[in-house]
């Protein structure tokens, strides 16, 4: 029997129906599946080799099947098989009037009544897909006309800002998620417990041997009372920390040495020391007292 659709048509066609499948039936979030779950692949991969593997088992039953028959069978056969199953003329058809080569008209009715030096000028007309193309333009034309100058909907002024406006919003969005974007205007007390525990992994590596592993102070002041040198609050102790302290007898700047994200956690984690009781606190260091009453409830800023 004559396959209908060849190998190439087939294999194909089953295996993206079955993707197909698997996607609407397997629900991988925001995700495709395949990608959700990687076992998915595997199961891809296996039913492609399986449809190959098929493919092959009736291939090879078709060839010892034709073994079987009579030499007159096998040319009937040969002949029936070596039809073409998928024919593209219509394609053909179509490409050769695109270039309006289905009404070629011969020279004489073409050629005009001149020449210069035995070189003749027809008058060929326009291929249909230029001619298409052209009308398609002016209609494109009309439309911008009408949208962009008569009825004014928009011009490139307003698109440019709608456009940065949104790149803004977008970049605000980023921003949120993406943490090591922040610096001393954006910073914001950290909260989560990952952070805290990271924050006091740094401070024990590189503020105990000034500070004291409980805040205490030592060389460096008083990280528990409300005291601060260059102030308090998550921006200006981002700051202290980033930039260092007074010049010749502060703590040095430690912005090349940690990243954005780490600067803040250890100064969110020191921020958390604020009203513990340390073992052997230094005396108060520093004029400018924080937090004040007005930001003991909300110690963001």
């Amino acid at each position: 029997m004559k396959n209908k659709f060849p190998w190439y048509f087939r294999i194909p066609l089953l295996f993206f129906g079955i993707w197909g499948l698997m996607e609407f039936f397997i629900d991988g979030g925001d995700m495709p599946a395949f990608i959700a779950y990687p076992i998915t692949q595997a199961f891809l991969v296996f039913i492609l080799l399986l449809l190959i593997g098929i493919e092959l088992i009736l291939n090879a039953i078709e060839n010892v099947m034709f073994q079987t028959l009579s030499p007159e069978a096998q040319e009937r056969y040969m002949a029936a098989t070596s039809k073409p199953i998928v024919s593209f003329n219509w394609l053909k058809r179509w490409y050769l009037k695109m270039l309006g080569h289905d009404k070629v008209s011969p020279d004489e009715v073409i050629e005009l009544d001149h020449n210069y030096d035995g070189i003749r000028e027809l008058d060929n007309n326009l291929p249909p897909w230029w001619v298409y193309m052209f009308y398609a333009t002016m209609i494109f034309g009309v439309v911008y006309l009408v949208r962009f100058h008569i009825v004014k909907e928009y011009d490139q002024t307003l698109e440019f800002q709608q456009e940065m406006a949104q790149a803004q919003i977008d970049i605000e969005q980023y921003k949120k998620t993406a943490k090591n974007l922040v610096d001393a205007n954006t910073v914001t007390l950290l909260t989560e417990a990952a952070d805290l525990t990271a924050g006091k992994a740094i401070y024990d590596s590189n503020c105990v041997v000034c500070h004291a592993a409980d805040g205490g102070g030592g060389i460096g002041p008083n990280l528990t009372d409300q005291h601060w040198i260059l102030g308090g609050g998550i921006k200006k102790v981002f700051t202290t920390i980033s930039e260092g302290g007074r010049d010749g007898k502060g703590m040095i700047a430690w912005k090349q040495n940690l990243k954005p994200l780490e600067m803040a956690q250890v100064a969110s984690y020191v921020l958390g020391m604020q009203g513990t009781t340390p073992a052997n606190p230094k005396e108060a260091d520093g004029d400018l007292l924080w937090p004040t009453a007005d930001v003991a409830a909300n110690p963001t800023e």
